[in-house]
Protein backbone atom coordinates (compact mmCIF):
# COMPACT_ATOMS: atom_id res chain seq x y z
CA UNK A 1 0.00 0.00 0.00
CA UNK A 2 1.56 3.16 -0.97
CA UNK A 3 1.65 6.83 0.70
CA UNK A 4 -1.07 8.03 -1.12
CA UNK A 5 -3.50 5.27 -0.27
CA UNK A 6 -2.32 4.94 3.61
CA UNK A 7 -3.17 8.69 3.50
CA UNK A 8 -6.09 8.61 1.67
CA UNK A 9 -7.56 5.42 4.05
CA UNK A 10 -6.85 8.37 6.91
CA UNK A 11 -8.37 10.86 5.75
CA UNK A 12 -11.28 9.16 4.28
CA UNK A 13 -12.02 7.34 7.69
CA UNK A 14 -11.74 9.94 10.01
CA UNK A 15 -13.81 11.91 8.67
CA UNK A 16 -16.10 10.25 8.05
CA UNK A 17 -16.51 8.98 11.27
CA UNK A 18 -16.21 12.79 12.83
CA UNK A 19 -18.89 14.20 10.34
CA UNK A 20 -21.06 11.11 11.20
CA UNK A 21 -23.59 11.01 8.43
CA UNK A 22 -25.93 8.26 10.28
CA UNK A 23 -26.02 11.07 13.72
CA UNK A 24 -26.45 13.82 10.85
CA UNK A 25 -29.83 12.41 9.78
CA UNK A 26 -32.51 12.46 12.78
CA UNK A 27 -31.17 15.86 13.21
CA UNK A 28 -31.47 16.86 9.65
CA UNK A 29 -35.13 14.93 9.44
CA UNK A 30 -36.59 16.00 12.43
CA UNK A 31 -35.23 20.22 11.44
CA UNK A 32 -36.77 19.69 8.17
CA UNK A 33 -40.01 18.30 8.88
CA UNK A 34 -42.02 20.38 8.27
CA UNK A 35 -40.05 21.60 4.88
CA UNK A 36 -40.95 21.09 1.02
CA UNK A 37 -39.18 18.32 -0.74
CA UNK A 38 -37.50 20.76 -2.52
CA UNK A 39 -36.68 23.22 0.63
CA UNK A 40 -35.19 19.86 2.32
CA UNK A 41 -32.98 19.28 -0.60
CA UNK A 42 -31.60 22.93 -1.10
CA UNK A 43 -31.02 22.81 2.72
CA UNK A 44 -28.47 19.67 2.22
CA UNK A 45 -26.77 21.19 -0.76
CA UNK A 46 -26.01 24.35 1.23
CA UNK A 47 -25.07 23.01 4.01
CA UNK A 48 -22.57 20.62 2.70
CA UNK A 49 -21.18 23.26 0.31
CA UNK A 50 -20.27 25.58 3.30
CA UNK A 51 -19.08 22.94 5.29
CA UNK A 52 -16.46 22.10 2.39
CA UNK A 53 -15.06 25.64 2.17
CA UNK A 54 -15.11 25.87 5.89
CA UNK A 55 -12.86 22.74 6.15
CA UNK A 56 -10.46 24.35 2.88
CA UNK A 57 -10.41 27.31 4.61
CA UNK A 58 -9.06 26.31 8.38
CA UNK A 59 -7.11 23.40 6.14
CA UNK A 60 -5.20 25.93 4.32
CA UNK A 61 -4.71 28.77 6.89
CA UNK A 62 -3.54 26.36 9.74
CA UNK A 63 -0.15 26.72 9.57
CA UNK A 64 -0.84 30.55 9.25
CA UNK A 65 -2.03 30.25 12.12
CA UNK A 66 -0.05 27.82 14.12
CA UNK A 67 2.59 30.77 13.51
CA UNK A 68 0.63 33.16 14.52
CA UNK A 69 -0.81 32.24 17.75
CA UNK A 70 2.77 30.11 18.32
CA UNK A 71 1.27 26.92 18.72
CA UNK A 72 2.66 23.80 17.42
CA UNK A 73 1.04 20.68 15.89
CA UNK A 74 1.41 18.36 19.12
CA UNK A 75 -0.38 20.80 21.10
CA UNK A 76 -3.18 21.06 18.25
CA UNK A 77 -3.37 16.97 18.34
CA UNK A 78 -3.89 17.16 22.23
CA UNK A 79 -6.69 19.58 22.01
CA UNK A 80 -8.07 18.16 19.16
CA UNK A 81 -8.21 14.35 21.22
CA UNK A 82 -9.85 16.07 24.14
CA UNK A 83 -12.76 17.71 21.23
CA UNK A 84 -13.11 14.53 19.87
CA UNK A 85 -13.41 12.53 23.10
CA UNK A 86 -16.11 14.92 23.91
CA UNK A 87 -17.79 15.00 20.63
CA UNK A 88 -17.79 11.22 20.72
CA UNK A 89 -19.36 11.57 24.12
CA UNK A 90 -22.60 13.58 22.71
CA UNK A 91 -23.10 11.15 20.11
CA UNK A 92 -23.82 8.60 22.76
CA UNK A 93 -26.11 10.93 24.65
CA UNK A 94 -27.82 12.93 21.43
CA UNK A 95 -31.21 14.24 22.19
CA UNK A 96 -33.60 15.70 19.55
CA UNK A 97 -36.26 18.08 19.34
CA UNK A 98 -39.16 18.48 16.91
CA UNK A 99 -39.11 22.32 15.17
CA UNK A 100 -42.16 23.63 13.30
CA UNK A 101 -42.11 26.46 10.68
CA UNK A 102 -44.14 29.00 9.47
CA UNK A 103 -44.60 28.67 5.98
CA UNK A 104 -43.89 32.77 5.27
CA UNK A 105 -40.55 32.17 7.34
CA UNK A 106 -39.30 28.67 5.66
CA UNK A 107 -36.90 30.86 3.31
CA UNK A 108 -34.76 32.30 6.01
CA UNK A 109 -35.43 29.57 7.94
CA UNK A 110 -33.50 27.16 5.27
CA UNK A 111 -30.77 29.76 5.22
CA UNK A 112 -30.44 29.77 8.95
CA UNK A 113 -30.30 26.33 9.58
CA UNK A 114 -27.98 25.33 6.43
CA UNK A 115 -25.33 27.53 7.57
CA UNK A 116 -26.02 26.88 11.16
CA UNK A 117 -26.50 24.64 12.94
CA UNK A 118 -26.07 22.04 10.10
CA UNK A 119 -22.82 23.28 8.38
CA UNK A 120 -21.49 24.39 11.81
CA UNK A 121 -21.09 22.81 14.25
CA UNK A 122 -22.53 19.71 12.87
CA UNK A 123 -21.24 18.71 9.75
CA UNK A 124 -17.77 21.10 10.16
CA UNK A 125 -17.13 20.84 14.03
CA UNK A 126 -14.35 21.48 16.16
CA UNK A 127 -13.41 18.12 15.58
CA UNK A 128 -13.25 17.77 11.54
CA UNK A 129 -11.84 21.35 11.63
CA UNK A 130 -8.99 20.21 13.93
CA UNK A 131 -8.39 17.21 11.44
CA UNK A 132 -8.17 19.34 9.04
CA UNK A 133 -5.85 21.61 9.93
CA UNK A 134 -3.36 18.65 11.52
CA UNK A 135 -4.07 16.62 8.39
CA UNK A 136 -2.95 19.55 6.41
CA UNK A 137 -0.06 19.43 8.51
CA UNK A 138 0.95 16.43 7.90
CA UNK A 139 0.96 16.54 4.16
CA UNK A 140 4.14 17.03 3.10
CA UNK A 141 3.71 17.02 -0.56
CA UNK A 142 1.24 18.77 -3.28
CA UNK A 143 0.17 15.07 -3.97
CA UNK A 144 -0.72 14.58 -0.42
CA UNK A 145 -2.39 17.50 -0.01
CA UNK A 146 -4.85 17.40 -3.31
CA UNK A 147 -5.22 14.05 -1.59
CA UNK A 148 -7.33 15.59 1.00
CA UNK A 149 -8.89 18.43 -0.58
CA UNK A 150 -10.65 15.41 -2.93
CA UNK A 151 -11.21 12.75 -0.22
CA UNK A 152 -12.74 15.67 1.81
CA UNK A 153 -14.93 16.66 -1.03
CA UNK A 154 -15.65 13.08 -1.40
CA UNK A 155 -16.73 12.42 2.06
CA UNK A 156 -19.10 15.72 2.14
CA UNK A 157 -20.51 14.26 -1.29
CA UNK A 158 -21.68 10.52 0.34
CA UNK A 159 -23.09 13.25 3.40
CA UNK A 160 -24.93 15.29 0.81
CA UNK A 161 -26.37 11.52 -0.94
CA UNK A 162 -27.39 10.57 2.75
CA UNK A 163 -29.05 13.43 3.40
CA UNK A 164 -31.00 13.93 -0.09
CA UNK A 165 -32.01 10.25 0.56
CA UNK A 166 -32.79 11.16 4.24
CA UNK A 167 -35.87 10.10 4.72
CA UNK A 168 -36.10 6.37 3.06
CA UNK A 169 -32.31 5.40 4.79
CA UNK A 170 -33.80 6.73 8.46
CA UNK A 171 -37.24 4.52 7.79
CA UNK A 172 -35.17 1.65 6.62
CA UNK A 173 -32.53 1.43 9.19
CA UNK A 174 -35.58 2.10 12.27
CA UNK A 175 -35.08 3.95 14.96
CA UNK A 176 -32.93 1.25 16.63
CA UNK A 177 -30.63 1.08 14.03
CA UNK A 178 -30.34 4.60 13.34
CA UNK A 179 -29.09 4.97 17.56
CA UNK A 180 -26.69 2.16 17.11
CA UNK A 181 -25.04 3.50 14.38
CA UNK A 182 -25.08 6.79 16.35
CA UNK A 183 -23.90 5.19 19.37
CA UNK A 184 -20.78 2.80 17.20
CA UNK A 185 -19.80 6.39 15.14
CA UNK A 186 -19.49 8.09 18.67
CA UNK A 187 -16.58 5.21 19.91
CA UNK A 188 -14.89 5.36 16.48
CA UNK A 189 -14.37 8.51 17.47
CA UNK A 190 -13.52 8.19 20.95
CA UNK A 191 -10.77 5.38 19.38
CA UNK A 192 -9.22 8.62 17.41
CA UNK A 193 -9.32 10.78 20.53
CA UNK A 194 -7.05 8.73 22.08
CA UNK A 195 -5.04 8.29 19.33
CA UNK A 196 -4.84 12.31 18.26
CA UNK A 197 -4.09 12.70 21.97
CA UNK A 198 -1.10 10.48 22.94
CA UNK A 199 0.43 10.93 19.48
CA UNK A 200 1.03 14.59 20.41
CA UNK A 201 1.33 14.03 24.34
CA UNK A 202 4.54 12.42 23.72
CA UNK A 203 6.71 14.70 21.71
CA UNK A 204 5.68 17.68 24.41
CA UNK A 205 6.56 15.34 27.47
CA UNK A 206 10.11 14.87 25.23
CA UNK A 207 10.29 18.49 24.28
CA UNK A 208 9.86 19.46 27.83
CA UNK A 209 12.09 16.46 29.73
CA UNK A 210 14.83 18.14 26.99
CA UNK A 211 13.94 21.73 28.24
CA UNK A 212 14.15 20.34 31.96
Amino acid sequence: MNTYTEFALVVFTSFLTLINPFGILPVYLTMTAELSPKARRWTAIRANAVAYLVLLLFAFTGQFLFGFFGISVDSFRVVGGIIFFMLGMDMLQARLSRIRVPKNEVKAYVGDISITPLAIPMITGPGSITNAIVLMEDAHSFGLKAVLVLVMAGVLGLNLLGLLFAAPLSKWLGETGNNVMMRLMGLIVMVIAVEFFFSGLGPLIRRFMAVS
